[in-house]
């Protein structure tokens, strides 16, 4: 082990910051190995993916991710306050658990990505024949081996998660939603709705097809119960209200800390659930949406209403109540600007 990574390591001990230690590492960081003195084991991977170990049996293999994209700050604050409390052992874990920054160089430059936005790289679409590669692709290949190294040590028996942890870049008239990936065919659970709900979700939207997203590798590839789960609205650092997260940190806690975890009992009529009805891609130069800049999440529309012109094509609502979720006119060329959403019933579709 070189100077500067002892140096690193004794940093860490000290103060918790792997966040800092993550942004002054842009795109890669030395691999380290060390233990807490309550034995929890520590392994340092690569800049912004750090992984812990405790000394006991295990039940559960954790991925919490954030940082995808670099200027949604509330997800990178929570992450950052549990990885400083587990290395300063004000919290101990009994379960193993993976925490990503994913994108540091966006973090640093306040914006959703560099080059490339990372959450349509994952399930293989890093790698594309002709077309080159840049950081971004490079750390999405990264973090997809780094996810399957850590489920892969872990016991064979042991429940799999990954929560990717996001804000929107429009507010929401239900502030805080999980987007639960295309399960193909399999059922939705109830316990993932339970602990959605003691995170403060209760808003849910069901996906019908596959996706490039990290949440949809993890549950696709590994089989693990993902989410990508969004928490509000883009802040910059120091202006998110903090108290708005306490029930999502708080259930964070007890995943990571308790053996097992109890939540309220199901009630489908505490959710509010949805299913893409459709998406829309851009595919001309010239796209737009009739609504204004600060139109929120989940607006529904009446039967007939404008929703998108893209190009010389024009798309309306066709059924009355349709809602707009992640609109955005400025994606790149082929890529989704809009889904649209419809309320739905699964309650016999779940075990």
């Amino acid at each position: 082990m070189n100077s500067e990574t002892t140096s690193y390591i004794d940093k860490l001990k000290n103060s918790g910051d792997f966040l800092s230690l993550t942004r002054e590492h842009e795109w890669y960081l030395a691999s380290a190995e060390f233990a807490l003195k309550n034995g929890t084991l520590v392994k340092v991977h690569d800049t912004g993916v750090i992984e812990f170990i405790p000394t006991t049996k295990t039940t559960k293999d954790i991925v919490l991710s954030s940082a995808v994209h670099g200027n949604e700050t509330a997800p990178i604050e929570i992450c950052d306050e549990l990885i400083r409390n587990i290395l300063k052992e004000e919290l101990v874990i009994t379960q193993r658990v993976l925490f990503i920054f994913g994108n540091p160089k966006s973090i640093n430059i306040g914006l959703r990505f560099v080059e490339e936005n990372l959450n349509r790289l994952f399930n293989g679409h890093h790698t594309m024949a002709g077309v080159a590669m840049n950081n971004e692709r490079i750390r999405a290949k990264k973090l997809e081996l780094y996810v399957s190294d850590f489920y892969a040590r872990g016991d064979a028996q042991s429940e799999r998660f990954h929560y990717d942890l996001h804000t929107a870049i429009r507010g929401s008239k239900n502030e805080k939603f999980a987007v639960y990936p295309y399960l193909h065919g399999k059922p939705w659970k109830k316990s993932q709705f339970q602990f959605l709900l003691s995170c403060g979700v209760n808003t849910v939207l069901l996906m019908k097809s596959s996706a490039t997203t990290f949440s949809y590798y993890s549950s696709f590839v590994h089989g693990a119960d993902s989410f990508t789960i969004e928490l509000g609205q883009v802040k910059p650092f120091g202006e998110n209200d903090m108290a708005r997260f306490s029930k999502i940190k708080s259930t964070l806690i007890g995943l990571l800390t308790q053996e097992t975890v109890d939540y309220y009992e199901f009630n489908v009529s505490d959710f509010e659930i949805f299913t893409v009805h459709r998406t829309i891609n851009r595919t001309a130069e010239i796209f737009s949406f009739p609504f204004s800049d600060d139109a929120e999440n989940f607006t529904g529309f009446s039967k007939g209403a404008l929703l998108a012109t893209d190009g010389e094509t024009s798309y309306y609502a066709d059924v009355e109540g349709e809602a707009i979720i992640f609109p955005n006119a400025n994606v790149a060329l082929g890529q989704r600007a809009l889904l649209t959403v419809v309320p739905i019933d699964i309650s016999e579709k779940l075990i």
